[in-house]
């Protein structure tokens, strides 16, 4: 396998969070680049190289760029998504704690793209200790004068899953409630306190500066057409070294758990893959032996490659308390805004219990796909409909297993 290091600039030392370590391994020579490059110029390297967002969308980045205005007067603002709430992710934590620099060198790239005169961090509650690493790195760099006329500030969340949704992490951001709001009719920047917003992940941020310093074509030599690049994929479960690692999109899943996991854990077999977080379907294991990691493949699986957070699970995992176990976290976590998602959660958390408990019928899986259905589309967010696909997912590919439960 063809390693890819663009995120992480593996250091060595202990010391890698430091701006001493970091600027002796190229720390914020990209900065000198902007001296020959307009916004807009930065605009088009980035469009130039496909990077698209890596909080699980997957969007063009340089097309969400492109929407905030160059002449406005109203300020503009660049939010940084740290929620990362979503079970089996856990990758921008490790920039942070590890190359917190590449963060704010991506950050002060971006907001001169954007004309940015203040940058967010808003991070999950529980980050706390990673919060504090991310500070010292920001007041280190501000001691340096690297900043210039951006300020950078870190918002904590209070914990909440649905804030890691844009327009929830503004409202939160602003003191309401984390309430996902209406979608414009048209393409247009976020707003926070009426003033245009871009809203990228810690991720797609820390990609900035590599495409920046070697080009939108270097970028483009990694990964497919349609999916240029690198992932860090954070891969957890039943494997042999569950861990972080960056790789090209377009690897075969299998060759990836194989050459980075070791493989499924104690020589078992392997049952089924969790692609890319607690809300992006889940695969067979043929299914998982013959897709690739990109977004087009895992879309064309029924799937979707999400923040990459692989779940592998093998063959003694009972696919009912799975979904169980998923279902109870939707539950805990809908924000009650829709009455879809706040009714539909509850209730389909209830008949999957009932289910495992070997209490349920033939008519508490038709009921389950029933709500599902009702679930989807029906909603302000994606909330709702990545659960009632989660759901479909999981009895169109094991139904035997639920059948078998009643």
């Amino acid at each position: 396998m063809r390693e890819a290091l663009i995120v992480s600039r593996k250091f060595s030392l202990e010391e890698s969070h430091t701006l001493a370590v970091a600027q002796e391994h190229g720390a914020y020579k990209t900065l000198k680049k902007l001296q020959n490059l307009s916004p807009l110029e930065v605009i088009k390297i980035i469009k130039e190289s496909g990077l698209r967002g890596k909080g699980g969308g997957g969007a063009p980045a340089g097309n969400k760029w492109a929407l905030m205005p160059q002449e406005s007067e109203k300020p503009s603002f660049l939010a940084v998504n740290c929620d990362e709430s979503e079970p089996g992710t856990f990758k921008d934590r490790q920039i942070i704690t590890k190359d917190p620099h590449l963060l704010i060198e991506g950050i002060l790239l971006t907001c001169y793209a954007i004309k940015a005169i203040h940058a967010y961090v808003y991070i999950r509650g529980e980050y706390y200790q990673y919060q504090q690493v991310l500070q010292v790195a920001v007041d280190e760099a501000n001691a340096a004068g690297l900043l210039g006329d951006v300020k950078i500030t870190l918002h904590r969340g209070a914990g909440a899953y649905i804030c890691g949704e844009k327009s929830a992490l503004l409202e939160s951001m602003e003191g309401k409630r984390g309430h996902p709001r209406l979608k414009p009719k048209q393409p247009e920047p976020e707003w926070y306190f009426g003033n245009p917003t871009l809203v990228n992940n810690v991720e797609t941020i820390a990609s900035v500066p590599f495409i920046l310093e070697h080009g939108a074509e270097a970028y483009r030599s990694y990964g497919t057409e349609r999916s240029p690049g690198t992932l860090l994929f954070a891969m957890s479960g039943h494997v042999e070294r569950p861990g972080v690692y960056e790789a090209e999109f377009g690897v075969p899943m299998m060759e990836y758990i194989n050459h980075f996991g070791g493989g499924v854990k104690n020589g078992k077999k392997l049952k089924a893959v969790i692609p890319g977080g607690a809300s992006t379907g889940v695969l067979t294991a043929k299914e998982a032996e013959e897709v690739l990691l990109d977004y087009e493949s895992l879309r064309a699986m029924g799937v979707s490659l999400g923040t990459g957070g692989m779940i592998v699970m093998d063959e003694e995992t009972s696919m009912v308390a799975v979904l169980k176990n998923l279902l109870e976290f939707y539950h805990e976590e809908s924000c009650g805004q829709c009455t879809p998602c706040r009714e539909g959660t509850g209730w389909v958390d209830k008949l999957v219990g009932k289910i495992l408990d070997g209490r349920g019928s033939s008519a508490d899986i038709d009921e389950l796909l029933e709500i599902a259905e009702t679930m989807n589309g029906k909603t302000i967010c994606v909330f709702a409909p990545a659960v009632s696909a989660v759901i479909v997912s999981f009895l169109t590919r094991f139904r035997d297993e639920f059948e078998a439960a009643l």
